[in-house]
């Protein structure tokens, strides 16, 4: 599951419980994702494709290994989903320079783009 809004926005994390049927419980776990073990409405979540078997309430350690044996963060990392959130992420954070460079390299790339199809 990736939480899409509050202080772990962005970050992946697995649903342990279900405590009713707007909210669940959250586990990370900590050690690997940065997510502590909370409840949080399903509305701030959004599901992603990957599973794995555990039983309600699971512990972290049995989580971790679970994820190990999956390779659940991995396969998450290789999503276009995961790549456009850090791509958006390493545009939010660039400087004033970097920004203005960027504006350059895109300015020389539709200068090269309309030469080529003039061209034709």
């Amino acid at each position: 599951v990736l939480i899409t809004y509050g202080p772990c926005a962005g970050k992946v994390c697995t649903i342990v419980d279900i405590v009713d049927q707007k909210r669940v419980v959250v586990d990370g776990p900590e050690s690997v994702t940065g997510v502590r073990r909370h409840m949080i409405p399903i509305k701030r979540l959004s599901l992603t494709d990957f599973r794995m078997t555990l039983r309600r309430g699971a512990r972290e350690k049995t989580l971790k290994k679970e994820l190990e044996k999956g390779e659940i963060l991995k396969k998450w990392g290789e999503t276009a989903w995961a790549k456009k959130l850090t791509a958006k992420e390493a545009r939010k954070n660039l400087n004033d320079f970097e920004r203005f460079k960027l504006m350059v390299a895109k300015k020389k790339r539709s200068t090269a783009v309309k030469k080529a199809l003039k061209k034709k």
